[in-house]
């Protein structure tokens, strides 16, 4: 198959991660319940170019940090609800992305700073001071550049197949890209849901323009990323677009694989970044099984430390 088809058929299977089943899971506390199933409120914040629609889940005063979250190039909030539905009792804030969803499209390029300012002003119109980020892919880029350009908005930080430089990515991913046209997506599941949300179903055909070049140039100091302040959760796929190699060197900016923690039998505190290489997962795989994200994000969110093996010595 050729690689403008390959990057077309990946494209498309993210639109569909929403209607990918989801592993059975037990029951959540009544109290933890009743804060998913509560309907969420819809809002919206006013940013360059118009308003990025949001939606909040639970209740954002509870005490506990909430969660933002960004989905990936070509989704939609809509899409991250495998995952979210995952995270009872925790605030979410989930985010229609310019371009995207129920925000549609908005004058000038879809960036990754862009997206990052839009979510600050998300969290500022929703009345959140700091919230814990969650990004897959387009989103993981936007969460990555929120935390470099607003760093006091971000508490703990997690990047789901992201890279930080076009060098991150397989050889060859941003020239497929450029090859993509709106044409492709005729008929598409992609762009029945985007005409199934946007305020003018009309203007896919610019989104396209604007989202195959978003890693054109793209070159973020690895400096700037080694002196974030956030703990850092980095999840990859072992088949992803993003190289696992990227991902490690993500890690080590982020102060993973400290020689003297890792000498340690075991960790007695959290360690500052986190790395999850998932086997078997490529670029849409990783969020092909929400189940095994939520096992690696969540305690990650609780700073939470495994315990010694059981009967170990």
């Amino acid at each position: 198959m050729r690689p403008i088809l390959l990057t077309a058929a990946a494209a498309a299977a993210a639109a569909l991660a929403a209607a990918l089943p989801v592993r059975a899971q037990p029951a959540a506390p009544p109290a933890e319940a009743a804060v998913q199933a509560a309907a969420p409120r819809a809002d919206s914040a006013t940013v360059d170019g118009g308003e990025v629609r949001y939606f909040v889940h639970g209740d954002l005063t509870s005490g506990v940090t909430p969660v933002v979250v960004l989905h990936g190039a070509f989704m939609s909030s809509d899409a991250m609800k495998p995952l979210t539905d995952l995270m009872p009792g925790r605030p979410l804030v989930v985010v229609d992305q310019r371009g995207h969803g129920r925000t549609g499209d908005l004058p000038g390029p879809i960036t990754y700073e862009s997206l990052a300012d839009d979510a600050a002003a998300v969290l500022a119109d929703a009345g959140v001071g700091k919230a814990d980020v969650a990004g897959y892919s387009m989103g993981a880029g936007a969460a990555l550049q929120l935390a470099l350009r607003h760093p006091d908005r971000v508490d703990h930080l997690v990047v789901i197949s992201v890279s930080f430089n076009e060098a991150g990515n397989l050889p060859g991913f941003t020239e497929m890209m450029a090859q993509i046209t709106p044409e492709m997506f005729a008929g598409s599941a992609m762009e029945r849901e985007f005409r199934r949300l946007a305020p003018d179903p009309e203007v896919f055909a610019s989104v396209v323009d604007k989202i195959k070049v978003m890693d054109h140039g793209q070159d973020w100091p690895a400096e700037d990323i080694r002196a974030l302040p956030h703990p850092t959760l980095v999840i990859v796929g072992d088949h992803d677009i993003v190289r696992p190699e990227h991902a490690v060197e993500l890690y080590r900016l982020r102060g993973g694989g400290d020689t003297a923690r890792a000498s340690q039998p075991f960790l007695t505190e959290p360690p500052p970044a986190r790395l999850a290489i998932l086997p078997g997962a490529s670029h849409i795989g990783v969020f092909g099984d929400p189940q095994r994200l939520a096992d690696a994000i969540l305690p990650f969110l609780d700073d939470a430390v495994p315990p010694p093996p059981p009967g170990f010595f």
